[in-house]
């Protein structure tokens, strides 16, 4: 799927097909060039569920060179991904440089999002070499959406 700019643009376009929990889609696909691209917007779920999306890839290369992806609910961040390096945390070693900064066990009552931002673990659903969004769907269907 990372083979090509119109493979990977047929994927993001048929994600609400393949997926049947995906409620609405505003992903686009940015040609940047001839052999790069971007992808930018939002996936849909019940219950205020959002997960925004941006990808920067090399299809050359075939691998994403960049991601951010955050899930939230209503206003409410509950968690995102990132590849910035955090080399001197050890904890994040078996993934580096994939992590999830999710709550911490002890909410600040100051700075809920400060909390986030600080409090890592590892990733290891996360990938440069393969579309993550799969397993980000699966993640939010089942840990979000069963109740």
């Amino acid at each position: 799927m990372l083979a090509s700019l119109q493979a990977y643009s047929l994927y993001i376009y048929s994600l609400a097909e393949r997926y049947p929990s995906v409620r609405g889609s505003t992903l686009i696909v940015i040609p940047l060039g001839a052999t790069m691209g971007s992808v930018r917007g939002t996936l849909e779920f019940d219950g205020g569920i959002v997960l925004r999306v941006v990808e920067e890839l090399d299809f050359k290369a075939q691998r994403i060179e960049y991601y951010s992806y955050t899930v939230s609910k209503g206003e409410e961040i509950l968690y995102w991904y990132d590849p910035q390096p955090h080399p001197n945390d050890p904890t994040l070693a078996s993934t580096h440089p994939h992590h999830k900064h999710v709550p911490p066990d002890t909410p600040s009552p100051d700075a809920k999002r400060s909390g986030i931002k600080h409090n890592r673990v590892p990733a290891p659903g996360i990938s440069f070499e393969r579309p993550n969004l799969p397993f980000l769907i699966e993640e939010i269907e089942r840990d979000l959406l069963r109740s």
